[in-house]
């Protein structure tokens, strides 16, 4: 990396951290313990549903993620000087994660089954293209993004076996 590139990561990962973290704050508003509400805990859930403990670990790492591939992406196109490329990148992370947090308020605040899954498969197809615009820029930082995808993926037929079992 060259030095103006680490000299801006600093200043573009507190960007990409702000907001991922706004993302996370915004999406927990809505499902406050939900594990402690009526409503959660008699929904029928899944064999495949992980432990309430797994979420929280799970998304951590993954905004953290977020945050660092993106900025690293970020930086590059602003190394190479392509305005264009960087604000596409910055346009569809914001697009990504404002979906990301509206996924809560369907499925925790508005109680949504039958739309919850159509909002998690958009995350889960958002989340592919922003991994693959990432990798166009940097192959690492790109790599590095798969495993959002995936769980937004494994969240959506998780999501649409709740609506099934609930119907």
């Amino acid at each position: 990396m060259s030095e103006q590139l680490l000299n801006r990561l600093p200043k573009n990962l507190a960007r990409t951290g702000a907001f991922t973290t706004l993302t996370a704050l915004v999406g927990s508003a809505a499902g406050r313990s939900p594990e402690k509400t009526s409503w959660f805990r008699n929904l029928r859930k899944p064999a495949f549903q992980p432990p309430a403990v797994v979420f929280p670990v799970v998304w951590t790492a993954l905004y953290a993620d977020i945050a660092v591939s993106s900025a690293i992406a970020l930086d590059r196109l602003q190394e190479e000087g392509d305005r264009a490329d960087e604000r596409r990148l910055a346009l569809a992370l914001l697009a990504n994660l404002a979906v990301n947090a509206g996924w809560s308020w369907v499925f925790f605040r508005s109680h949504r089954l039958a739309a919850a899954p159509v909002i998690a498969a958009a995350l889960a197809v958002s989340s592919s293209d922003l991994a693959m615009r990432v990798g166009r820029v940097d192959r690492s930082a790109g790599l590095a993004l798969v495993p959002y995808p995936l769980w937004c993926s494994f969240a959506t037929v998780l999501s649409a076996a709740i609506w099934r079992n609930n119907r």
